[in-house]
């Protein structure tokens, strides 16, 4: 069987969907990884793929590029012909969706959050929306990854919920991330993982530490994400400088294997305004560490209150810095405990095998009614 995977960087494949790709190798199928060319590129044709370069913008809606863009895929899959499409992110599932109902091969899509285009309103939100309902009257298969975004979803598009099921996001490797040594430092390291994006919830991250400090609380805080100055909703690098000057994180911009990060941090934070199934969460939560996060769809899939770490408000520095509060308070048996907790839900419920086996299940199952 041919399979071709769309998404709009060689990163996203590499570092999310390579479980599914060698299960897809190992079984010996063929897969055809169609992406932006970047640093990852070459590591999916180390591992068994072909990668074909298929220049994308990741942000923006213009008509006259996507267009394009949709012309250059159905060109490509038609040459290609493989026996079926999974797409990722916005516009491999919308332009994926459409190039491959018009060549009549079975297209996958997997809604992996809503993203900003369904937090704010205007042009953007109803141009996706309506390029969506169409798109998706093409395809055969839509996973989300939580329930409130597949509602979410239903309320904005058109679409055939009986074509739709729901994953434990895309995720994550227990056996890869897993727990190590408790970190050997005496004052609590308090961990964010995120692009650095207003909808990250970094301006309420920052806003607690503020807090936590001028309460006299001894604690660290380190940040690692890329700073995308070209995205509308990103902060600013003199933002950013003044929060490294000002001594109130430790920053990193890029790190090509976050486990020793996590690994020496106490907890891992994530004040998101929303997501899909967040892949930081999963990561620390499998390498035993307790979370704090926002009680949103997608965080609150992940975090069970009080069990494997705390949820606080949305858009609430002040709760989120009570959260850090109650972490701190913690006797070194109940954060024990906590650790144990975060790791034993995340095998439970969040395996990546699990998310293979449903797609190796709705593959062969679309394939042979062909």
């Amino acid at each position: 069987m041919k399979i071709a995977i769309i998404i709009n960087t060689s990163w996203n494949i590499y570092n999310f969907r390579r479980g599914l790709v060698r299960y897809f190798l190992d079984r010996g199928d063929e897969v055809i990884t169609i992406a932006p060319e970047d640093a990852y590129s070459a590591k999916l044709e180390e591992i068994g793929c072909r990668f074909i370069h298929l220049p994308m913008s990741a942000s923006g809606m213009n008509p006259v590029t996507d267009f394009v863009l949709l012309l250059k895929l159905r060109s490509l899959l038609k040459a290609e012909r493989p026996d079926v499409v999974l797409t990722y992110t916005i516009k491999p599932n919308i332009y994926g969706s459409l190039a491959a109902g018009w060549l009549r091969i079975p297209c996958i899509c997997n809604v992996s959050g809503l993203g900003t285009t369904f937090l704010w309103k205007g042009w953007v939100k109803k141009m996706a929306t309506t390029l969506y309902s169409f798109a998706f009257r093409f395809n055969r298969w839509v996973f989300f990854q939580n329930a409130d975004d597949r509602d979410e979803f239903g309320r904005f598009v058109k679409i055939d919920m009986s074509k739709t099921s729901l994953l434990p996001g895309s995720g994550v490797d227990i056996d890869y991330f897993k727990p190590g040594p408790a970190p050997e430092h005496s004052v609590p390291v308090f961990l964010m993982i995120s692009r650095l994006l207003v909808e990250k919830g970094i301006y309420d991250f920052i806003e607690a530490i503020r807090i936590v400090k001028k309460k006299g609380r001894k604690a660290r805080f380190r940040l690692i994400g890329g700073l995308d100055e070209e995205h509308s909703r990103t902060v600013s690098k003199r933002e950013l400088e003044a929060w490294i000057g000002d001594g109130l994180i430790t920053y990193q911009e890029h790190v090509e294997d976050v486990r020793s990060d996590i690994a020496r941090a106490d907890v891992v934070v994530l004040p998101s305004y929303r997501e899909g199934t967040p892949r930081t969460l999963l990561e620390a939560g499998a390498m035993g560490k307790p979370l704090i996060a926002t009680d949103v769809p997608g965080c609150n899939h992940v975090l069970i209150d009080g069990y494997n770490g705390f949820l606080c408000k949305v858009r609430n520095p002040k709760d989120l810095a009570a959260k850090m509060g109650l972490f701190l308070a913690l006797s070194e048996e109940e954060r024990l405990q906590m650790a144990q907790n975060a790791r034993q839900s995340i095998v439970e419920r969040f395996d990546e095998r699990l998310v293979i086996a449903r797609y190796g299940d709705k593959i062969d199952e679309l394939v042979s009614g062909l």
